[in-house]
């Protein structure tokens, strides 16, 4: 048994898959709600014993059995970046990276857990390198992680970024990809290739700025506004448009980071365009948003399934595919080998 725990700002989510004939089988999946959840902001210890039982209740509601589960940490806390190197073995690389880090890590060595990864090494270029990814997380925010799943009963066996889950998840073979992860405090975008995440970057604008621009566009509450979204999206023809108008603005802060994103890596890396945008994440269902994306920004857009992936009976098919981009993290996480 494997389990993804994803802990998002307004959603928890739990992912427990098994392995049967050499294939990963979905057993149970589940999702609870939270009020504007940051682990990192957690401070006294009702309030971890608050959230301690509200993932209690999930994994009993689930019926998710294993106690062990891999993790992810918010994009936004963590620190991402790719580095080249000359022509290194696997140990020279892992003794270079250790040189580096106080250079590429802003918070001081002691004081984070890094990892890193080989990307790809090009030993016909002129100059040859490898490429490696080095990921970096303050320690004391995995402590906190630990601390509240102990407290609910689970262990840590792996923690890793968002991105890098999703890589596992949503990854096209043979491909390099977008993927973006709306959720309500951030859109994560990683640019995937031969299912290795290679680029990535935060734009500190997503759900939430939606609802608050719907809010002050028809002087409702937040609440009234977060419906209006969810209901009528990006939508041109519903409510003669005003939703979609009010969201726009905002929605094209998010598509010019994008066209910003990507464009750097092709002129940084010399590579083509990417061939295909998924959506996933909480706002990855707004109407008619991959059909927006797609005249902004003139690449084919589609919405995240990551159980596509998973061998699901036809039932559970049916009740998460509604859901589905909302467990793509869960997912990959789920799917890590240990």
């Amino acid at each position: 048994m494997s389990v993804g725990l994803d802990i998002g700002s307004v959603t928890i989510k739990a992912v427990e898959i098994k392995s049967e004939g050499g294939r990963p089988v979905l057993k149970s999946a589940g999702i609870i709600g939270v009020k504007d959840l940051s682990i990192d902001r957690i401070q006294s210890n009702s309030e971890y014993v608050t959230v301690a039982d509200t993932i209690k209740r999930l994994f009993a509601a689930s019926k998710i059995s294993s106690k062990q589960v891999n993790i992810s940490l918010p994009e936004s806390l963590v620190f991402t970046r790719s580095i080249k190197f000359p022509i290194l073995t696997d140990q020279e690389i892992a003794s270079a990276v250790k040189w580096q880090a106080e250079e590429i890590i802003p918070i001081p060595i002691k004081e984070a857990i890094f990892q890193h990864v080989v990307l790809e090494r090009k030993e016909n270029a002129q100059p040859p390198f490898v490429s490696v990814l080095v990921v970096a997380a303050p320690r004391a925010l995995v402590e906190k992680y630990i601390k509240l799943l102990g407290m609910a009963g689970l262990t840590v066996v792996g923690v890793e970024t968002e991105l890098l889950a999703l890589t596992r998840a949503l990854s096209v073979p043979g491909q390099t990809i977008v993927i973006l992860d709306l959720g309500a405090k951030s859109t994560n975008l990683g640019i995937i290739k031969n299912e290795k995440l290679v680029f990535t970057r935060t734009i500190p604008t997503a759900g939430d700025a939606f609802t608050r621009a719907v809010a002050q566009n028809f002087g409702v509450n937040t609440s009234q506004a977060d419906e209006y979204k969810k209901t009528y999206g990006l939508s041109p023809s519903q409510l003669e448009g005003k939703v979609a108008n009010a969201i726009s603005p905002v929605f094209r802060i998010i598509t010019e980071n994008i066209s910003k994103a990507v464009h750097f890596y092709q002129t940084d890396e010399g590579e083509e365009q990417p061939s295909l945008i998924e959506i996933s994440g909480g706002t990855a269902g707004l109407p008619e948003i991959n059909t927006t994306l797609t005249k902004l920004i003139g690449s084919e857009v589609v919405i995240a399934n990551p159980f596509s992936k998973l061998v699901v009976d036809e039932n559970t098919k049916q009740s998460l595919n509604p859901y589905a981009p909302l467990y793509s993290v869960a997912v990959g996480l789920a799917l890590k080998e240990g």
